[in-house]
């Protein structure tokens, strides 16, 4: 079976477990503190928070941001469906912004159409779809604008660079949000980051995520408080990522331009084999090092599942990224419809992942592109 996606694991992250599990710390120990410093080190950002999950950190983000029951979220139609959840859990409404045909991203000309004639979201989550930043040096002179703050879904985006500056700088946005699941670019297990600029918000995100509680005797409202006193200050969770997820992160951030340089060449040979075919592949921006995290192309959509049947049954694990999320039943019963966002609509007809990972080799890749091509005649 080639999969459509599958973590690198190498000595190194072994090693690093081992080590954390003979010492004293399992979690809340060094190793976080660790991995956050290597984390805002790489991305070019002041402050990095690490939590449980993707999702964990979208929350922990808008939450800090201050979104809530009288808010509106707007964020993309083709993304997991955690990119709009996060605004459920606060309580706010959700909308959507169609995409750009090209990028898959949130369309900047679309969403200055929809600002013109709609109150502004408090909070805007954009998502790199695949690896590709959105245009956001468009989307943040509309943020600012219109008030409201942006958070970059950058799920799929770790070790994308845009002119030489990588996502997670937060250089166009207020928080960036990251996800390391193990078919991400990097991994650990399960887990997640959220990076800023701000260290008022960094401070309130670490709050979020470890159940709003405050350890700092500078910020007690108890005057005299005792050597073992703690104040919970606000409603949090316990989103917080342990040592041995960190470990494994530090080593995955020493191979993760390693991990980039092979998903770039498993991209570029599928670019140049895929050329000739009657299908739609993705566009790579010339101002951006794109750390593609999925090749999603699109086929004839008369076609999709027949080719889709065909491939599953070669053992090649294609996937289709994805639904859009106003159209799952959840979302339908807020009042979403079919022909709501079209552009959305209109690639999802045809959308089919193909495998891409680290480790995926020639033959398999060849592999996947000659039954595809047998699929497409057939």
């Amino acid at each position: 079976m080639i999969p459509y996606g599958r973590q690198h694991i190498s000595r190194a992250e072994i090693e690093a477990v081992s080590a954390v599990l003979h010492s004293d710390w399992l979690t809340q120990g060094p190793k976080v503190n660790e991995f956050e410093q290597a984390l805002a080190q790489y991305v070019q950002a002041p402050h990095a928070v690490v939590c449980a999950n993707g999702t964990a950190a979208l929350h922990a983000a808008c939450a800090a941001l201050g979104l809530g029951a009288e808010d509106e979220l707007w964020t993309s139609p083709i993304s997991f469906v955690a990119s709009a959840n996060c605004g459920i859990y606060l309580g706010a409404k959700i909308n959507f912004v169609d995409i750009d045909p090209l990028t898959r991203n949130i369309c900047p000309q679309k969403l200055a159409e929809k600002l013109k004639s709609a109150r502004p979201p408090k909070v805007l989550v954009v998502v790199h779809f695949g690896g590709i930043s959105c245009d956001m040096k468009a989307i943040f002179a509309l943020a600012q604008e219109y008030n409201f703050y942006v958070v970059e879904d950058a799920a799929h985006a770790i070790g994308t660079q845009v002119d030489a500056v990588p996502v997670g700088a937060c250089k166009y946005s207020h928080a960036t949000c990251f996800s390391f699941h193990p078919v991400k670019n990097l991994t650990t297990g399960e887990g997640g980051a959220i990076t800023t600029g701000n260290a008022q918000l960094a401070q309130r995100l670490r709050h979020f995520i470890s159940h709003g509680i405050n350890k700092n005797p500078q910020d007690f409202i108890l005057e005299s408080a005792p050597p073992w006193y703690y104040e919970q200050q606000s409603l949090g969770f316990n989103y917080r990522l342990c040592d041995i997820q960190a470990a494994v992160g530090i080593e995955q951030l020493k191979q993760l331009e390693y991990f980039i340089e092979k998903r770039i060449s498993h991209v570029q040979r599928y670019q140049s084999a895929l050329s000739e075919f009657p299908i739609v592949l993705p566009f790579i921006p010339p101002d951006q090092r794109v750390a593609m995290h999925i090749y999603a192309v699109q086929v004839p959509a008369e076609k999709r599942l027949a080719i889709y049947q065909h491939l599953k049954s070669c053992a090649i694990g294609v996937n289709v990224h994805y639904i859009p999320i106003h159209l799952q039943p959840y979302y339908q019963k807020l009042g979403f419809k079919y022909g709501d966002f079209p552009t959305a609509e209109a690639y999802y007809a045809g959308a089919l992942t193909l495998p891409l990972f680290v480790d995926l080799t020639v033959q398999q890749q060849d592999f996947v592109i000659d039954e595809l091509r047998q699929a497409l005649c057939a």
